[in-house]
């Protein structure tokens, strides 16, 4: 609709109905002629259209069985009280040429209030950019300043000038990682015994640390992270291995991913079991107190199966491969099916469980926590590293029920 922007104060919308049919030139001629001379001179239609106070009358206007409906829309810059007055003068026409119709008024609306409107909307919109503009100005010098403070953190260390944390000779635990960009992520979540391996080919730095503290090794959750792993696990001494979720990268996970990896990192040997993974052997003195007991294992072997170790023998044989545990009750009923992955944090919240079957290495830190829980029977694989086995738990091998 063109119309003056300047000078529309009003927009008068009416609804007509017309009992025949009838076209968009009828209905605006019987307007014209009804109301000329109704409203006097003053506000006569034809003259207030040639000042320019009433602009043109709209009409779109639709046929249908035999009768005719329509909007008609008219633009005027006269007061509040004139426009009403030819509003209702809009209403008294009573026949489009022939057919009988009916005007009726929908609405008068102040045009102003509705640019006022616009105008509040679109201001809201221009703010918000502002703010957003501003917002991640601002961000962007926090983390400009954040990364210039974890790059002054940064360390260069050994003679391999492997990137580390600052706190890398501090702690007596180490995290292993593959790159700087890693170090990088894991300063900014504020860890800081960490150091990068920096390619495929481990440094001799990382592999005399590894044998004094306590080494995790954190890597990528894809392939590349996999063969890092490996190569770590065959040269030096891991005890710990936590990885990244499937696909994503250490040097991209936020806080909460990187606690969690870290939470349920894996002891490293169970790890190899499951991989198939050949790995270092310990060099540090607890290893000679194991390998002392170790020739005690085959002892326990030979011993004729009760009908609930028959039954252990079955479990371990169905979950064999599939990295589950199955946890049973007293009389023998499983209670939960879960990865092994879970197992360690699932007993601390489990009550009831009786026997522990499950397709892994049978761990210091499990029998401790089997202890603490009251579980009698913990049943796997194969014995890790143990060397303090509790009284109160006994432990079968998969060797030991055949």
């Amino acid at each position: 609709m063109v119309m003056d922007p300047s000078t529309t104060k009003y927009m008068i919308r009416a609804h007509i109905k017309a009992e025949g049919i009838v076209e968009k030139p009828d209905v605006i001629g019987a307007i014209f002629g009804q109301t000329e001379g109704l409203l006097g001179e003053e506000l006569d239609l034809r003259d207030l259209q040639k000042s320019a106070r009433v602009g043109r009358i709209e009409v779109e206007i639709e046929q249908k069985d035999g009768k005719s409906e329509g909007t008609i829309l008219l633009p005027t810059s006269l007061d509040k009280v004139e426009t009403a007055i030819l509003a209702a003068a809009l209403e008294s026409v009573d026949r489009v040429g022939p057919c009988k119709a009916k005007i009726t008024i929908e609405k008068i609306e102040d045009v102003r209030v509705a640019k006022r409107r616009k105008v509040i909307e679109r201001a809201k919109e221009l703010l918000a950019e502002i703010i957003e503009e501003s917002r991640e100005e601002g961000e962007s010098i926090s983390e400009s300043v954040r990364q210039a403070v974890q790059a002054e953190e940064i360390v260069t260390y050994g003679p391999d000038h492997c990137p580390a944390g600052p706190n890398i000779d501090k702690s007596d635990s180490i995290i292993i990682v593959e790159g700087r960009r890693d170090v990088l992520n894991l300063l900014k979540h504020g860890v800081k015994n960490v150091i990068a391996v920096e390619g495929t080919s481990i440094p001799q730095t990382i592999i005399e640390l590894s044998k004094e503290k306590i080494t995790t090794a954190f890597v990528d959750g894809d392939r590349g992270g996999e063969l890092i792993l490996r190569e770590l696990l065959q040269v030096a001494e891991i005890d710990f291995v936590a990885r990244a979720p499937p696909t994503r990268e250490v040097e991209e996970l936020p806080y909460k991913l990187i606690m969690k990896a870290l939470k349920n990192k894996i002891p490293a040997e169970q790890y190899a079991d499951m991989y198939n993974i050949e790995i270092k052997k310990k060099e540090r003195p607890q290893a000679p107190e194991v390998q002392e007991k170790a020739p005690a294992k085959p002892k326990e072997s030979k011993f004729v199966l009760s009908s609930e170790q028959e039954r252990y023998k079955n479990i371990l044989h169905d979950i064999s491969g599939t990295l589950k545990a199955v946890l049973l009750n007293k009389d023998g009923k499983e209670i939960k099916k879960i990865p092994v992955r879970e197992l360690t944090d699932d007993l601390k919240k489990i009550s009831d469980v009786y026997t522990v079957v499950f397709d892994g290495v049978v761990t210091q830190r499990l029998l401790d926590i089997a202890s603490d829980r009251g579980i009698s029977n913990i049943v796997g694989i194969k014995l890790g590293n143990v060397i303090k086995k509790p009284t109160s738990v006994r432990v079968l091998t998969k060797d030991q029920l055949e």
